[in-house]
């Protein structure tokens, strides 16, 4: 009798295969919001950050924890308070008697990626120790610059109604984040799923390693690849501008929003299989990568426009180039 071959099975090989199986990976964890986890990886894959400003219990910390066990990241989180100090997250110098010597402790910011739980309860003066660590992927302790590994993302999150004693998060630092996404209610189905699960408790155990830290740099460089057209560059230029020019806008996106958003659009183009990046692709990420950035006027504010909204005015009315 001969034995059977067994088969193995296929392991992804093209970007979008290796995207999707990361998708599906993570979404056994977390039900339901599919659209949300895509945007999520694109944020991760562009070398991004990402803020999720959404109300407890829905699945932030867990879906944060969901993309570190698919892509076998390390893993860092913080819970911000009015009294957590800046070396509680970058780490500090410790004198050890028995060595006779200075050790560097390093904080939870030196991990591929950070969860940084409801960022805006610390004081502007904690805050800002993020500030070098999103912009460069580097601390600076007592004189001395410390590289953070790679790739290095951080997610924060934010409660939007609950006010008191938090501290607003400043323009200068809302730009460090690429995205600015809302997790929302699961709907009745998977709310209900969810319920009549037996052991929810252990639902991240059960996501499936399907890549590696190497594998995810290997993205990252891929994406930047994609190529991008001079008439597409110039769309988001057009956006931008028009941002800053909007009657309903006292302040526009930064030039490190446009280089966002095509990151973004460059890793989007890639999950679908393509080499180039068109518009469709720019106004699909529009929304999650310039509506945080862009600061409402008085009167816009008074008149119950939201953020959201006025970003989709700009799609609007800039013209899409043809060709």
């Amino acid at each position: 009798m001969t034995a059977t071959a067994r088969t193995e099975p296929q392991r992804p090989e093209t970007y979008g295969e290796i995207f999707e199986s990361i998708l599906g990976s993570v979404a056994t964890a977390i039900r339901g919001k599919d659209e949300t986890l895509r945007y999520a990886l694109t944020c991760l894959l562009a070398e991004g950050h990402l803020l999720i400003e959404d109300v407890p219990g829905v699945g932030k910390t867990s879906m944060a924890k969901a993309f570190c066990r698919a892509l076998d990241l390390s893993f860092g989180r913080v819970q911000f308070t009015p009294d957590l100090l800046p070396s509680d997250v970058v780490g500090s110098s410790v004198w050890h008697s028995e060595e006779g010597a200075v050790r560097f402790m390093a904080g939870p910011v030196f991990s591929n990626l950070l969860l940084g739980d409801e960022l805006n309860r610390a004081s502007p003066k904690t805050q800002s120790a993020l500030l070098e660590a999103m912009a460069e992927r580097q601390v600076t302790v007592d004189g001395n610059t410390r590289e953070l590994p790679r790739p290095f993302m951080v997610i924060a999150t934010q409660n939007p109604h609950e006010q008191h004693g938090t501290f607003p998060l400043p323009e200068s630092q809302l730009d460090r984040f690429t995205m600015r996404l809302s997790v929302g209610y699961p709907d009745r189905d998977d709310e209900l799923s969810l319920l009549m699960e037996p052991d929810h408790d252990h639902a991240l155990d059960r996501v499936p390693t399907v890549s590696s830290s190497p594998q995810v740099s290997s993205m990252i460089a891929a994406a930047q690849k994609v190529h991008v057209a001079e008439s597409v560059a110039r769309y988001v230029v057009e956006l931008s501008e028009a941002s800053r020019s909007h009657p309903n806008i006292s302040l526009g996106v930064s030039p490190r929003a446009a280089l966002g958003l095509l990151s973004c659009a460059r890793v989007w183009a890639a999950s679908l299989g393509r080499g180039f990046v068109t518009p469709d692709d720019v106004k699909e990420l529009a929304i999650p990568v310039l509506a945080h950035r862009v600061l409402l006027s008085a009167a816009a504010i008074s008149n119950g426009s939201n953020s959201e909204s006025v970003v989709g005015e700009l799609l609007g009315h800039t013209p899409i180039p043809q060709g």
